[in-house]
């Protein structure tokens, strides 16, 4: 128990960020935790389902050649980008390469939308559920609230 405290306390204080006025950083740390909940669940998501996951990616038509490489590389992106958003010191980073894939998944469904017959959604877990265009509209909203945060996010002085 007083380890798990611990860890609460480390992950609490390296999520503040003493240069931040309050409302910003108040964005930016419910932006961060949405973040790291949506890639941290979709990550194992994809990890309990791999098969599955690697299957739907081979459905695709921009996909199925690179399935093998896509399908490990998409949640260790994903893991190690939540890693990132924990830490005051690599939270910038973090949340510019949140937006970045963000914007690629989002890009990809906008292709799927208007190139494709049909691909059955490879995400993992609930948000499969949403359909391509509930998709489009929920990785719109995270890829705004990671661009957002990103340009909040106060530069560093070196």
């Amino acid at each position: 128990m007083r380890q798990r405290t611990e860890v609460l306390s480390l992950l609490l204080r390296n999520i503040k960020s003493p240069s931040l006025s309050g409302k910003r950083h108040l964005f930016i740390n419910i932006s961060s935790w949405l973040l790291i909940i949506l890639f941290l669940y979709a990550a194992f998501s994809k990890l309990v389902t791999f098969e599955s996951f690697k299957f739907q990616l081979g459905m695709s038509p921009l996909l199925k050649d690179y399935m093998e490489i896509v399908a490990l590389l998409i949640p260790a992106v994903e893991i190690v980008i939540a890693g990132m958003l924990l830490y005051h010191r690599t939270r910038r980073l973090g949340l510019y390469a949140s937006f970045m894939l963000m914007l690629l998944f989002t890009a990809y469904i906008i292709i799927i939308l208007n190139y494709a017959s049909y691909v059955p959604c490879s995400c993992g877990g609930i948000i499969n559920k949403l359909g391509w265009e509930g998709h489009l509209w929920f990785n719109s909203l995270f890829t705004v609230l990671a661009g957002v945060s990103y340009y909040l996010y106060p530069r560093s002085k070196h």
